[in-house]
């Protein structure tokens, strides 16, 4: 039997989101995603595999080429920009032996890289969290809606990222052009 290789393509492709919204917002390459189930042992494991501490509630940890978001008390997201499609199996294997799961999650969520100065400013037009860098400091997580779709917020030094599902990301895109229009 024939295998069958799909490319994988970007929702928002042909899109170009810095022009459309003041130099804000820029797509980030697509990653591979996993999500991760794990507690005790598997928990040290998987730390041990990605190379970073596991990150406590409201936080995200860097990795080599990704991060390691806390979505709930045994539930992290980790995205690779170079491990490619082998990472969620590769996690599996080495979280099972300890009670933990890995379940590939790469064609659920794309990221949107915003920067500038009026960045913060934009995302409170869509967003209740407050983003003022006392209560959401660089290294913040937050799953939340932003402008009715639900994204997981990350800040960084210069400024954020919003992983949104790929079926909400046209919708999102078309939001932030037309509230980046306000600081053309």
């Amino acid at each position: 039997m024939a295998e069958l290789l799909l490319t994988p393509t970007h929702p928002l492709d042909g899109r170009d989101l810095p022009a459309e919204t003041a130099g804000i917002v820029a797509l980030e390459p697509l990653a591979a995603t996993v999500a991760v189930r794990a507690e005790g042992a598997a928990a040290d494991a998987a730390a041990a595999f990605l190379g970073t501490t596991l990150p406590g509630p409201g936080s995200f940890s860097r990795t080599a080429d990704g991060v390691v978001v806390w979505l709930g008390p045994d539930e992290f997201l980790v995205t690779s920009a170079g491990s490619g499609p082998d990472l969620e199996r590769r996690l599996r294997e080495t979280l099972r032996p300890h009670g933990g799961s890995a379940v590939d999650q790469s064609a659920n969520r794309v990221g949107l890289s915003l920067t500038g100065p009026m960045v913060r400013d934009l995302l409170a037009g869509g967003c209740s969290i407050d983003l003022h860098p006392r209560s959401f400091p660089p290294g913040s997580a937050v799953r939340t809606t932003l402008a009715l779709a639900e994204v997981v917020l990350l800040a960084g030094d210069s400024g954020f990222t919003v992983l949104v599902r790929s079926s909400f990301a046209g919708y999102l895109a078309d939001w932030f052009a037309d509230a980046a229009l306000e600081y053309v």
